[in-house]
């Protein structure tokens, strides 16, 4: 949460800043003079996604013992699990746009979007075949396609000439249409498998452009999950594991 702490206030200075400043620009030709006088327009967004993992080991993990039932996927007479990492891989994410005017410096959004995305966790131990260690990082891939309803409210400057700035802040609800929670285990290679739908707290701003017959937007957004995602089974994947929730850094470029 520390990158919102200290982003989130900054880009309201912005704002704030271009609010204030706007009487001394000089005045230009405005591409569409009126449009945040409509009480509403749509428009589509595409985006680069990064999801990945907050997570939280177990106390005292590297002192676990664990019972070669809970590894049948690691050729191993017994093992010591140091550590869990996340590793993010970039994903896309395609939606369309909503908006509501509230008033002169307010709106509110909806954005049904769909993003697709892959994460990575990984396991660091070390295995002991006769007596012998070797240290290796077991990766275990899992890859999302989220389904994500957003609501957000927006404070936004005044517009200045063809360019304005914003900040953000809202809710979101996800449905993962590749959660693994009900797949099938027939084979002796573990799939960590996630709860299917998440709540997230957005928080973010960005900047936007008006041209002759559009206008363009570049946004940040950062989501953190609020529920705890893994599903929790007998092996060394999810015993580990304390708590797993979800984040999402976007990178979207909307046209409206």
């Amino acid at each position: 949460m520390r990158k919102s702490v200290i982003l989130v206030p900054l880009l309201f200075l912005l704002v704030t800043v271009a609010s204030v400043n706007v009487s001394a620009q000089i005045q230009r030709v405005k591409n569409l003079p009126g449009y945040n006088n409509a009480p509403y327009h749509f428009g589509f967004v595409l985006g680069v996604n990064q999801m990945l993992f907050s997570l939280k080991t177990v106390d005292s993990l590297s002192y676990i013992k664990w019972d070669p039932s809970q590894y049948p996927d690691i050729f191993a007479d017994s093992l010591v699990l140091y550590s869990v990492s996340s590793t993010p891989v970039p994903g896309f994410t395609v939606g369309i746009l909503g908006n509501l005017r509230l008033g002169k410096f307010w709106d509110m959004r909806f954005i049904p979007s769909l993003s697709f995305g892959e994460r990575k966790l990984n396991y660091q131990m070390t295995i002991y075949n006769d007596s012998v260690g070797q240290f290796v990082t077991s990766n275990k891939s899992i890859t999302s396609t989220l389904i994500n309803f957003p609501l957000e409210f927006r404070y936004k400057s005044r517009r200045m000439n063809n360019f304005g700035a914003y900040v953000l802040g809202g809710i979101q609800y996800s449905i993962d249409l590749a959660s693994q929670k009900k797949q099938q285990e027939s084979t002796t290679e573990i799939t960590v498998k996630l709860n299917k739908q998440d709540i997230y707290l957005n928080v973010g701003g960005g900047f936007e452009f008006y041209t002759t017959y559009f206008k363009f937007g570049v946004e940040l957004k950062m989501g953190y999950g609020l529920k705890q995602l893994l599903k929790n089974e007998n092996n060394i994947y999810t015993n580990s594991i304390e708590s797993l929730k979800s984040k999402v850094f976007l990178v979207s470029f909307t046209f409206e």
